[in-house]
């Protein structure tokens, strides 16, 4: 929808409830908690009641979105507090920082669900295209679940930290002959470019009944050869975020597995900042407001 003005975006929400409402029953004053992209559903359609609430025809999203209660739009969590409904709260496990679990809430179950509903495993060979906010997700997601990982990247000097994220292997996508020795190898491949690329060069890497899963989303439509699905019986796919007790699941393998974003923390004053940062990929790999420099604020 069009963006309806005032607009307090902010969809990776952590903070520490500060009160509840009388019939709260899973959260109590202290709690550190957790927000995402979702604040409401309506609880009894098909995917509601299959654990889906992302893909609730009545869904609400966190910000700027039509807010069934209260009239006018929904406000995000670039602000001291929000309100929301205790069905879309979190559990944040107490090992985890909180700057580093909050982009868990919206980078962290896309490249998640996916690869749990594609069953990423120990000893399947797993891609990630693309190091950026979801790919270095991607690539921790993958390695803790025991996969062997690649990662793509036109970027040669972004090898070393991809290493350093779990990558066992790291490949130039733009290097024809790396690209042809993984032909037809892999299980799985999570594509977290947002960019105009050719997909076709991914499909032609996937082994029988292999999966490239979209969660980056370029402007213009990709081109896909058909024949690249065809042979090895192959599939293309997309992932948004995912439901309520699949994002629990993720904060909690998260806190077993000592899994954060890798953050840079800016007051609220340098947010035109870092979005001019962000349009140079000047970022490793998410900025997070802290909150506090609200009340610094002019």
């Amino acid at each position: 929808m069009p963006t309806v003005y005032p607009c307090v975006p902010g969809h990776e929400i952590v903070g520490r409830v500060t009160k509840t409402g009388s019939a709260v029953t899973k959260f109590k004053t202290g709690d550190v908690v957790a927000v995402g992209c979702m604040v409401d559903s309506d609880g009894v359609c098909e995917e509601c009641k299959a654990g889906l609430e992302q893909f609730c025809p009545n869904l609400t999203l966190t910000y700027n979105f039509p807010d069934k209660h209260t009239g006018g739009v929904t406000y995000g969590g670039y602000s001291d507090s929000v309100v929301v409904d205790q069905r879309f709260v979190l559990k944040v496990p107490s090992n985890l920082d909180p700057a580093g679990a909050a982009p868990l809430l919206c980078a962290g179950i896309t490249t998640y669900s996916p690869m749990h509903h594609w069953g990423v495993t120990k000893g399947k060979k797993v891609g990630v295209v693309g190091l950026g906010g979801l790919g270095h997700m991607g690539v921790k997601f993958a390695h803790a679940l025991g996969a062997h990982v690649v990662l793509f990247t036109t970027s040669p000097n972004k090898k070393d930290d991809a290493l350093r994220l779990g990558a066992d292997e790291v490949v130039i996508s733009r290097n024809a002959d790396e690209m042809a020795k993984h032909a037809g190898s892999f299980d799985f491949i999570l594509d977290a470019v947002s960019a105009d690329h050719d997909i076709n060069a991914y499909l032609n890497l996937l082994r029988r009944d292999g999966n490239l899963c979209l969660v980056g989303a370029p402007e213009k439509p990709l081109s896909v050869s058909a024949f690249g699905l065809l042979f090895g019986r192959r599939s293309l796919s997309g992932s948004p975020i995912g439901g309520v007790a699949e994002t629990q699941e993720m904060l909690d393998f998260c806190g077993k597995h000592n899994i954060t974003a890798d953050v840079e923390i800016i007051p609220i004053q340098k947010v035109n900042d870092a979005y001019e940062r962000l349009l140079k990929a000047d970022v490793k790999y998410r900025f997070v407001i802290d909150m506090a420099s609200l009340k610094g604020a002019a």
